[in-house]
């Protein structure tokens, strides 16, 4: 993932209190969005969003009208794009928020400004200040002629958005946001219908039947692909739940020999690689379709473990045939993930059933 800097860096922000001044017009100045530019070392991400947010909110006019007509005529400079567009989002977030007349305007106006870069993150105070109103102001964008807008539906409606405040009445109850999904799944655009699946995925994880029955109504209709839904149910897939891999074709008794995993080696270190071989056999006299992941059981700070699920194939086997792969799997530290020193084991699993040996390895400290 980029570095903090990279994604609203100093230059960044300095182009946007450009952009700024010359729509704020009549000799105004964005110095506060300018004086934030200078002002970001050391601060993550999110932290620097809120201090451009606020600076930007300073410069705006406080009025919600004023302020839409500045964004407007920003929006006018096709240089007004990008990464310096995201704390503008959440300044109208702020502004859309707190006055009651400013809701509705300031919710098409997040429409507008979504294709300079998305503002999934900023149309979801609004959907938790007001999940009806926002969802029946949203519900048209379904048919916006742009697939950013679109987009913005299904994944700014989606429960447990990462690096964004769940949605906790949809994660309670999913279905108010249903119809925007009926209407989204068969999209043309690719970008769209992956926004689609995530939303169907982040409902499988607290709504397991919903998202199977949802999965199952799209199936039987013309033009949804089957690669949506098994991306929209990859969890259940992943955690064995008989309801998605009998949907999708999987048996949990499929009849299989796994051989696996064979470890290069029992002991590596982090920031090393895990390399193992392994090999599934249809053992049947039919073609069997296979959903082939492993399970690493990390090592945590407390001495106890906890398993992750990792993916290595799907595909049908002939009669007889045998699939073998070997995988590298990295123990590189990684920002969403600590690595701790001890015994971790591997294992595989085949339509969500564990098979085969639970095999220990040693991860020992790094350089």
């Amino acid at each position: 993932m980029p570095l903090a800097e990279q994604l609203l860096g100093a230059d960044t922000v300095a182009a946007l209190a450009d952009r700024l001044t010359a729509a704020l017009g009549g000799g105004r100045s964005a110095g506060a969005t300018r004086r934030a530019a200078v002002a970001l070392d050391g601060l993550g991400f999110s932290a620097r969003v809120a201090a451009v947010r606020d600076a930007v909110l300073e410069d705006l006019p406080d009025r919600y009208r004023e302020t839409e007509r500045v964004l407007r005529a920003a929006l006018e400079d096709p240089e007004f794009t990008g990464w310096m567009t995201f704390p503008v989002n959440e300044a109208v977030a702020v502004r859309g928020t707190a006055a009651p007349d400013a809701f509705e305007p300031a919710l098409e106006l997040l429409a507008a400004l979504t294709p300079r870069l998305t503002a999934e993150s900023a149309v979801r105070p609004f959907l938790r200040s007001d999940l009806r109103r926002a969802l029946r102001l949203m519900t048209p964008w379904t048919g916006h002629a742009d697939e950013h807008v679109r987009r913005l539906v299904s994944e700014g409606t989606r429960p447990r958005l990462p690096w964004a405040p769940r949605l906790t009445e949809l994660v309670t109850d999913p279905s108010p946001a249903l119809p925007l999904l009926d209407a989204l799944h068969r999209d043309p655009s690719d970008y769209v219908r992956r926004s689609v699946a995530n939303h169907l995925n982040d409902i499988s994880r607290d709504h397991p039947a919903v998202a199977v029955a949802t999965a199952a109504r799209w199936l039987r209709q013309d033009g949804t692909t089957e690669r949506l839904v098994r991306r929209g149910l990859r969890t259940l897939v992943k955690a064995g739940d008989p309801r998605a891999l009998t949907l999708l074709g999987h048996s949990p008794d499929a009849p299989v020999d796994v051989t696996g995993p064979a470890l290069h080696s029992t002991e590596i270190r982090i920031g090393d690689q895990l390399v193992f071989d392994c090999a599934v056999t249809n053992t049947g006299d039919r073609p069997t379709s296979v959903v082939v992941d492993y399970v690493v059981h990390h090592m945590k700070a407390n001495g106890t473990r906890t398993p992750k699920v990792f993916k290595l194939t799907t595909r049908a086997l002939a009669p007889g045939e045998r699939w073998t792969a070997t995988r590298r799997h990295s123990f590189r530290p990684i920002t969403t993930r600590r690595y701790h020193e001890g015994v971790h084991l591997v294992r595989l699993q085949v339509n969500g059933v564990p098979r085969g040996e639970e095999v220990p390895f040693l991860l020992k400290p790094g350089p």
